[in-house]
């Protein structure tokens, strides 16, 4: 990997942090309301995978603030969101759990578990009509691939040789559920093996995430159908804002925060590529003044009109929509 792209990856990383972390702070003093679900301890894994898919459609679980960053979201609209305001991304309607933008071919947070692996699929399939020169990517926890959908999924797709990333993203509990209380086994990636072609590798370590996908979407684009990619990884926070995390030891949680994938790089960046500390210092720098702007925008924005509440809702084109 060139140290640009390696040291892009770092910025996007710990701003991706520092955004969640400002995200936590905000809900808790009430500025953010709904459902709020961080992804502090996974940024290696959003971000890479995020960079390595360069074009194509991206389809996503409800956990994507990060991953909206990595995409090219602006974290002022993000967090406008998160704050329900008439500047956020997706003008307030969305919150944390629906980032849109359709500009950039990113159709996040499906709050329904599984649901946007179908649309992912339905996805692919037109693409594949339409003689797209890109794949489409859909990323889900290891919990979705307990789903009814996910193995229709992984049979139409294979059956058919649609150009699909199956991107798995294992922290081992869906929910507060260990996965090895509900499936066989702890890699996910043993359920598409008989479909197609799998990847597996370590979520924590950005550079290893961000060489499997580009590997993954090479594989498509050169037209072998499907590829299904898994990557271990650990959150740090309970499942939402609204889970302690008691289900989880200390133990657990330390060796879970020493595979830290900020540090990780970090210590990468500086044995390997040679970057000093005072370059790093101000990509922390700059993240952290970047959070602290999209946080003054997110308060200074306008809530939406009361007269808007039922704009966007029905289809005015529509003939069969009764008005």
């Amino acid at each position: 990997m060139e140290k640009t792209v390696a040291q892009k990856l770092y910025y996007l990383m710990y701003l991706g942090r520092e955004f969640e972390y400002a995200a936590k702070e905000y809900y808790l003093k009430g500025n953010i309301s709904g459902f709020l679900h961080l992804d502090i301890g996974q940024e290696g894994f959003s971000v890479a995978a995020m960079q390595a898919f360069r074009k194509g459609d991206v389809f996503t679980t409800y956990r994507e603030h990060v991953l909206s960053i990595a995409r090219g979201m602006e974290p002022k609209k993000i967090m406008a969101e998160l704050f329900g305001k008439e500047s956020g991304v997706s003008k307030g309607r969305g919150g944390s759990m629906h980032l849109f933008e359709p500009k950039l071919d990113f159709y996040g947070g499906d709050a329904i578990v599984a649901g946007q692996i179908v649309n992912a699929v339905g996805c692919a399939y037109a693409r594949k009509y339409q003689e797209s020169e890109n794949a489409v990517m859909v990323i889900f926890g290891d919990g979705a691939s307990n789903a009814g959908a996910f193995f229709e999924s992984i049979n139409i797709a294979s059956a058919w040789q649609l150009p699909l990333l199956f991107l798995c993203e294992n922290n081992e509990y869906a929910i507060g559920t260990k996965i090895t209380r509900v499936s066989h086994f702890k890699k996910q990636s043993n359920k598409a093996k008989p479909y197609m072609r799998t990847i597996e590798v370590d979520g924590m370590d950005a550079i290893a995430v961000y060489e499997a996908v580009e590997e993954a979407n090479r594989y498509i684009l050169d037209g072998n159908g499907p590829c299904f990619v898994e990557a271990m990884t650990c959150r740090y926070e309970g499942h939402s804002i609204a889970d302690p995390n008691s289900y989880r030891s200390a133990e657990e949680m330390d060796i879970c925060k020493q595979k830290d994938p900020i540090k990780r790089l970090k210590k990468t960046l500086i044995q390997e590529y040679g970057l000093n500390s005072t370059v790093l210092d101000n990509l922390e720098k700059k993240a952290k003044e970047t959070v602290e702007e999209a946080v003054e925008f997110a308060k200074n924005s306008k809530e939406p009109e009361i007269s808007s509440l039922y704009e966007n809702v029905y289809c005015k084109e529509c003939g069969n929509v009764v008005s």
